[in-house]
């Protein structure tokens, strides 16, 4: 099982049975895929630093966006499940924050540590599937995309290095992030 903060993860061959379980209907593997993955909900959920009476708030989003992911995980896609859960869990709680608390998401900086660092381990596995997300942005937001995210250079930097205000580096790194987003299906009806 996954363990947050350390290296030890879900035996890959049992993984891929359970998905297979669980497209069958077994609602046995689902549930053991669920608990597999359950420490990404916790170790997203101290990622956002919130108000210890919105914790366990946080935390319930976020299991239920799990759920939600291992429901609708189609492991056709050739995606890896964690970088899918990973958008979907964080997008979720980062919705219920702005619900409850009218918080706005992080700041784009302190979104790029997130990233930059993700849960998975093997980070290799989830730059591969952003690489594949990237050919479908313009070539200039996958140029500010793989300089921000990949490369882990600073928005100001970008942005004086290129001759434009840095707000202009932030429009174009939402407007690429909304379509990886999409290619990745983060955020379609759950319903």
């Amino acid at each position: 099982m996954i363990e947050a903060g350390t290296s030890s993860r879900m035996d890959p061959e049992r993984e891929s049975a359970l998905w297979l379980l669980r497209e069958e209907g077994d609602d046995q593997a689902r549930e053991e895929l669920i608990l597999g993955y359950r420490s990404l909900v916790f170790w997203l959920a101290r990622k956002l630093q919130v108000a210890p009476s919105r914790y366990q708030d946080l935390v319930q989003e976020g299991t239920i966006a799990l759920i939600n992911a291992v429901d609708h995980f189609d492991p056709k896609r050739n995606i890896k499940f964690i970088t899918y859960a990973y958008y979907r869990i964080r997008g979720a709680m980062v919705n219920f924050l702005q619900r409850v608390e009218a918080k706005a998401p992080l700041p784009v900086e302190e979104m790029d540590e997130l990233v930059a660092e993700p849960f998975d381990p093997e980070a290799e596995d989830w730059r591969l599937a952003l690489m594949e997300g990237m050919d479908h942005l313009s070539a200039r937001e996958s140029e500010i995309i793989e300089a921000l995210l990949v490369q882990g250079r600073r928005a100001r930097e970008l942005a004086d290095e290129k001759g434009i205000d840095v707000s202009q580096i932030y429009r174009i790194q939402r407007r690429g992030l909304a379509k990886l987003r999409a290619w990745f299906g983060v955020g379609e009806s759950t319903s």
